[in-house]
C-alpha cells in the first residue's frame, strides 16, 4: 500500500510551483496538509480537502464558500488517486476560474509522481525480499516454510544450477559509509552485468552471490567457472590505481542436492580463509584448486591438529632458514617428481636426494612409504606459510 508521505508530498508542491505562481498543498488522507508553499500551514486542517475526500472528486471553493469554510481560501482542490484508491489531494490557491485548467495538470503530474513512487516501493520490497531469499537459500537465515512459493513470487527459478560467490570488500581505512556504498555500487553492476544472479549483504564487507549456470557439464567446468568469475571480478573494479577498495572473491564449489547452496556458501567461505592464507595476494580463490586445503581446515585445531604437525615442528627445529621444508612442499607440488622438483628448487637432482635423505632422518618417516608421505604433506597444509 503506498503512502503519501511528507517528502514525497513536498517535491509535487516544490515541482509544481516552480512553474506556477500560486500556492500548492497537498494533503493526506485525513485532510491534513503535510506540503505547502506556505510552511506556516504544514499539520493544520484543510475544509475544502474534508469536502473532497468525502465526495471523491474536485470541490472548487469560491470566494463565497470560502467564507462559509473555517480558514478556507478560493482554490481548486483535487483527489489524488494511486492504485485505485484515493490516498490525499492537492489544491492550488486561486480563483478557480483563473486556474482551473492549471489543477488539473498538476493533478496529472502529482498522480504520476505516486505512481512511480509506488513502483520504487515495489521494487524496493522485492529486493529486499530476493535477498531475505538469498540468505535462506545459503543457510544464513532459517529458512521459510513457503520457500518455493515465496521465490515464485519474485520470480526466481529454484531450479536452475547456482554456484555461490563471495565477494570481500577489503578498504582498511575507509569508514563504513564509504564500505556501504561500495557494496551499493557492486550490488548495481553485478545485476547489469549477470542477468538472473541472486545478490544479498551478508555483512557490511561481504556479498554473497548466487551466480546461475548453463545447464551440462560445461556450466560446472573448473577451467571455465574460474575464467567466468575472474571476468566479473575484472569488471568490477575495486583496487585499480590509487583505488582504496580492493575485491577479493572467492569462489565455492558447484553442488546438487537440497543442500547444494548451503554447501556452495560455506565452501567459499572456507575457500577465502584458505586461500587468503596461502596466496594473500590473489584477488580469486577458487574451491576445486583449493579443495584438499579446505578440506583438511577442519583438522587445524585440537589434539588431532597437534598430531598431524608433529613431525614438521621436529624438521622446523633443525631447520632454521626453512630450505628443507621449501624443498618438501616443491616436492609434492610436483607430484613427488624429482626432476621437475629439482628444476622448480634451481638445485641439481643429487642435492634434492641429499635434502630429502636428511627430511627423512630429522622426521623418522619414510618418504617411500605413502603413510608417512601423507602424513608430511597434511602437516604442510595444515601449517600453512607458518611452516614454511
Amino acid at each position: 500500500m503506498l503512502l503519501l508521505d511528507a517528502a514525497l508530498a513536498q517535491s509535487i508542491v516544490d515541482r509544481a510551483m516552480r512553474i506556477l505562481h500560486t500556492n500548492v498543498n497537498v494533503m493526506d488522507e485525513r485532510g491534513l496538509i503535510i506540503a505547502s508553499g506556505e510552511r506556516a500551514r504544514i499539520g493544520t486542517r484543510h475544509e475544502g480537502a474534508l469536502l473532497v475526500l468525502a465526495q471523491g472528486r474536485a470541490v472548487e471553493i469560491d470566494a463565497a464558500l470560502a467564507r462559509r469554510l473555517h480558514d478556507a481560501r478560493p482554490g481548486i482542490n483535487l483527489p489524488l488517486r494511486a492504485a485505485g484508491r484515493v490516498v490525499g489531494v492537492v489544491g492550488l490557491s486561486g480563483a478557480p476560474e483563473g486556474i482551473r485548467e492549471h489543477a488539473e495538470l498538476v493533478r496529472m503530474a502529482a498522480e504520476t509522481m505516486l505512481e512511480q513512487a509506488q513502483l520504487m516501493q515495489v521494487l524496493a520490497r522485492d529486493e529486499r525480499l530476493r535477498e531475505e531469499l538469498v540468505l535462506q537459500l545459503i543457510g544464513v537465515a532459517a529458512a521459510a516454510p513457503a520457500l518455493q512459493d515465496w521465490a515464485r513470487q519474485l520470480q526466481v527459478d529454484l531450479g536452475v544450477a547456482r554456484v555461490a560467490v563471495l565477494i570481500e570488500i577489503d578498504a582498511a581505512g575507509l569508514e563504513a559509509d564509504a564500505i556501504l556504498a561500495e557494496q551499493q555500487r557492486l550490488r548495481r553492476l553485478l545485476a547489469a552485468l549477470e542477468p538472473g544472479l541472486l545478490c544479498a549483504a551478508v555483512s557490511l564487507r561481504e556479498l554473497a552471490v548466487l551466480l546461475p549456470l548453463p545447464s551440462g557439464a560445461a556450466g560446472t567446468d573448473p577451467a571455465r567457472l574460474r575464467a567466468r568469475v575472474e571476468g566479473l571480478r575484472a569488471r568490477l573494479g575495486g583496487g585499480a590505481g590509487t583505488d582504496p577498495v580492493r575485491l577479493r572473491l572467492a569462489l565455492g564449489g558447484a553442488f546438487g542436492g537440497s543442500e547444494g547452496l548451503v554447501r556452495s556458501w560455506q565452501s567459499a567461505r572456507a575457500t577465502l580463509h584458505a586461500g587468503r592464507r596461502r596466496q594473500p595476494a590473489a584477488g580469486l580463490h577458487c574451491y576445486a584448486e583449493l579443495t584438499l586445503a579446505v578440506l583438511l581446515a577442519g583438522l587445524a585445531e585440537g589434539w588431532r591438529a597437534d598430531e598431524l604437525q608433529r613431525p614438521l615442528q621436529r624438521l622446523a627445529a633443525q631447520d632454521r632458514d626453512g630450505q628443507l621444508r621449501r624443498t618438501l612442499a616443491a616436492w609434492f607440488a610436483h607430484d613427488m617428481k624429482a626432476a621437475p622438483s629439482a628444476e622448480a628448487l634451481h638445485v641439481h637432482r643429487n642435492t634434492l636426494d641429499y635434502r630429502l635423505r636428511r627430511i627423512a632422518d630429522i622426521t623418522g618417516l619414510e618418504l617411500a612409504r605413502l603413510h608417512d608421505c601423507l602424513l608430511l604433506f597434511i602437516g604442510l597444509e595444515l601449517g600453512g606459510d607458518q611452516q614454511l
